[in-house]
């Protein structure tokens, strides 16, 4: 089978951007599969990705390539194979919804992921991670070991060499040097419509004052809490008659589904770093 690669770049927008790119895989070999770009006003910043095939050309050549091409550009580009699934580590704790639906996606091939294991501080998941085959990791968190688990949980992920770190309801929150280690490539799913009901019983908050809309929010991890920058939303309808345990039941539905979006583009690298923003090209 011809080779599939996805190139993802960012760089100072000017003109010819695009020409270059194109005719530079034209030269090699390659051929388009899929394209887009955005070009930010605000930050006069360029972003692009690429999906194309290969076989003229090695992998090496194209990256040495394309690191002229990026000298020439003042541009940050990363390539990778576009067959090749993302290797995945989940944190949970002990809400079972969003990992029950990731488990279900990835073992159905919905997902591009491999997820090499599961971390948890509570031991609730892991006859559900035996019956999926994946590495199931207890590592007990309190505030007096925090610094130690955290250890541990990255020498699992380093060992496991994972590119995408899913909070999938992990309610312990990280520390500053987690989250540096983590950077941009921990997603969480907050249940709420950010920056609405932070904190505890966001469903509890919502009841009391009689909203209308509840929703989830799936953004990246940073050391300012529940502030990273937001990869996917989605509300759903409420009204007066609904208890709180009718909320919380819809609202883990919409966590579900948005951090699955999230994970899907995340892992078919269509989530690019705007500063504090994304851009996602679907």
């Amino acid at each position: 089978m011809t080779p599939t690669y996805i190139l993802t770049l960012s760089c100072p927008d000017q003109p010819g951007i695009v020409h270059g790119v194109a005719g530079l895989l034209f030269m090699h070999g390659g051929n388009i599969l899929e394209a887009a770009q955005y070009n930010d006003e605000q930050t006069g910043l360029f972003f692009m990705r690429v999906q194309f095939a290969c076989a003229k050309t090695p992998r090496a050549d194209l990256e040495h390539a394309l690191q002229e091409l990026a000298a020439v550009w003042t541009m940050s580009f990363e390539l990778h194979a576009g067959a090749q699934r993302m290797a995945t580590v989940i944190m949970v704790s002990q809400h079972g919804h969003c990992i029950n639906d990731l488990l279900f996606r990835f073992k159905s091939g919905l997902l591009p992921i491999d997820i090499k294991a599961i971390v948890s501080n509570h031991r609730d998941f892991y006859q559900l991670a035996a019956s999926y085959n994946i590495p199931f990791h207890h590592i007990p968190v309190t505030a007096a070991t925090k610094q130690e688990a955290e250890a541990k949980q990255l020498e699992v992920i380093r060992a496991e060499g994972a590119e995408l770190v899913i909070l999938a309801r992990y309610m312990q929150v990280l520390s500053d040097p987690m989250c540096r280690a983590l950077n941009g490539r921990a997603i969480n799913i907050h249940h709420s419509f950010l920056p609405s009901f932070k904190g505890a019983k966001p469903y509890y908050q919502a009841h009391d004052r009689g909203v209308k809309l509840i929703g989830a929010t799936a953004h990246y991890v940073t050391a300012d809490l529940d502030e990273g920058p937001i990869i996917e939303q989605d509300v759903a309808r409420a009204d007066h008659s609904l208890t709180v345990d009718d909320l919380t039941s819809i609202g883990r539905d919409t966590e579900s589904q948005v951090l699955a979006r999230a994970v899907k583009w995340h892992s078919e690298r269509r989530v690019l770093l705007n500063g504090h923003k994304t851009v996602i090209f679907k």
